[in-house]
């Protein structure tokens, strides 16, 4: 069974985003969510009492849930996650050394055929996509 898909699917019914979902080896299952206007402590609670009622019937097996919003230095994965955070400066850990680095930090250009175009400190980087392994905002206060 695929849990990431049957919480995704949960989630977009419910009106919600699935930003992330973590299972860790000690039962403990993260998910990280979003919405237009924000998470709120209602909608954590909302999306929890609904996921342990599916897990259950599904027979997901966990020990220790939490629900979530995604937070300022929110984890980007999706090619649509690079596009609707265009021009914000995002944290990026590659799979396969470029240029001898591993990290970058930037802002986010966009993203076309399957590459991310990324403005490091005023120098442009291609990376593709296939090749980012961590991806994450950096917040700006």
């Amino acid at each position: 069974m695929d849990v990431v898909k049957l919480v995704e699917t949960t989630l977009a019914g419910m009106g919600y985003e699935l930003v992330d979902l973590e299972v860790s080896g000690r039962g403990l299952t993260r998910v990280f969510m979003d919405k237009p206007d924000g998470i709120s402590v209602e909608d954590c609670e909302r999306v929890s009492n609904q996921l342990v009622r599916l897990f259950t019937v599904e027979g997901v097996d966990y020990e220790r849930l939490e629900v979530s919003s995604p937070g300022l230095d929110r984890v980007v994965k999706k090619d649509s996650d690079f596009v609707r955070f265009a021009g914000q400066k995002v944290q990026i850990k590659v799979r396969m050394p470029m240029a001898g680095r591993k990290n970058f930090v930037g802002n986010i250009g966009g993203v076309k055929d399957g590459n991310l175009q990324l403005d490091v400190d005023g120098s442009p980087v291609t990376i593709e996509l296939s090749n980012i392994d961590k991806a994450r905002l950096v917040p700006v206060f």
